[in-house]
């Protein structure tokens, strides 16, 4: 099975990065010449070419991280492009030892974490071709931070490769945009997702369409939507909040409610790893279940609950940027429908309530709450109370039946 099998709705992307992970980097003996990749011309060398610093941007739900990985695992395999198992293996436990990751459950990445991924850059591959770094979220990195990841772009060792991942160039300091070679990914279609959901995870083609559909074919919301029936009624509680509100009153008491279904959804994902975590820390300082911690275990605990706290804050600002991108999404069905282009609604299940919604107001009205939806997504990045940006954009909402 090939490193790329897990990919989907991204074929140029998988073609550039495929030819690349068959070049022979310099100071390798392979016993034959480094002739580029099979098929290629003088045209399409440079684009084939091996560099050692690459740029992978596209939507979030693209899949920038799987290609990213699935690349990595290419490079780091005994020269073959497709990869092989031993090697993707490791690279999906992320236990390879020429693989290093940066990344964060954070809201940024920490200066330390890329002083000591850019330390790990200057060794030798081990048992490689490449000594590959990952960079996922490259643009939760702020400007200092970003100046220590730039010096070792600009000098870095022969066989390093580097694989950034962000949503656009824009992310990025132009200084680092100049040193790496861009990838940009395409949003995948419905179907595309709704296939890599019924292959990769077994799930019924019905409810892996509905989530496909549904997450506007994001990925990892699909399949968040998919494996977890909570994930679907918290959304659907979303929208009929939403479709609900009548009176500033209502868009307030809408507000918190959001709020908490934003909560509960983050509570789903960090409660689970929270606890693994902890019990794998416990059983690898030789902690029985159920024993109280050593006084001089205490701090690496302490750390790790500091880790997941700030993970925490993470997913709460991620599940409330999701509840924003499906109100966006019911909105812009909604403006749908009163321009008479039901044909091409997201929330088919909700066609009725729509309609409805549709006849409440103008078109114009719609359009200033997705406006609305937008401002408040930037308000909360921002550092707004995301409770007031959530009222003053349901405000926008009000939808009185005539």
């Amino acid at each position: 099975m090939a490193v790329w099998d897990n990919l989907t709705g991204q074929a140029d992307a998988i073609a550039i990065f495929r030819a690349a992970a068959q070049r022979v980097p310099s100071g390798v003996d392979t016993g034959k010449a480094d002739t580029g990749a099979i098929g290629s011309s003088a045209s399409t060398v440079e684009s084939t070419s091996m560099t050692h610093a690459w740029l992978i941007t596209g939507p979030p739900g693209s899949g920038r991280s799987n290609l990213a990985f699935a690349f990595a695992a290419a490079l780091l395999s005994p020269g073959t492009p497709d990869g092989d198992r031993a090697a993707a293996r490791q690279v999906d436990a992320r236990t390879h030892p020429d693989l290093s990751v940066l990344t964060t459950e954070g809201v940024i990445i920490k200066m330390e974490s890329v002083k000591e991924a850019v330390a790990r850059s200057q060794y030798s591959p081990s048992v490689g071709r490449y000594r590959v770094v990952v960079v996922e979220d490259a643009d939760r990195m702020v400007e200092r931070t970003s100046n220590v990841l730039l010096k070792a772009l600009e000098e870095p060792p022969e066989r390093t490769v580097w694989i950034l991942c962000a949503p656009s160039e824009a992310d990025l300091l132009p200084t680092i945009r100049s040193r790496v070679r861009t990838v940009r990914l395409r949003v995948p279609s419905v179907a595309d997702v709704a296939d890599l959901l019924v292959r990769r995870n077994g799930v019924d083609p019905i409810i892996a369409e509905l989530s496909a559909r549904l997450a506007q074919s994001h990925i990892g919301m699909a399949r968040r939507l998919a494996t977890s029936a909570e994930a679907r009624a918290r959304r659907e509680e979303t929208l009929r909040t939403a479709l609900g509100i009548r009176s500033v009153s209502s868009a307030v008491n809408a507000a918190a409610r959001l709020l908490a279904i934003a909560g509960d959804d983050a509570k789903a994902i960090t409660l689970e790893l929270d606890a693994a975590e902890r019990d794998g820390m416990l059983r690898s300082l030789g902690v029985e279940a159920g024993q109280s911690v050593p006084p001089g275990l205490r701090s690496q605990i302490k750390a790790l609950e500091d880790d997941q706290k700030r993970r925490a804050v993470r997913s709460l600002r991620d599940g409330i940027d999701r509840i924003l991108v499906d109100l966006a999404s019911l909105y812009r069905d909604v403006i749908m429908v009163q321009l008479g282009r039901e044909r091409t609604v997201i929330n088919l299940e909700l066609l009725a309530e729509l309609r409805a919604a549709s006849a409440a107001g103008p078109p114009a009205a719609t359009v200033a709450t997705i406006d609305a939806i937008a401002v408040a997504r930037q308000r909360i990045q921002s550092n707004v109370a995301p409770a007031l940006a959530l009222e003053a954009m349901l405000v926008s909402a009000i939808r009185r039946p005539q």
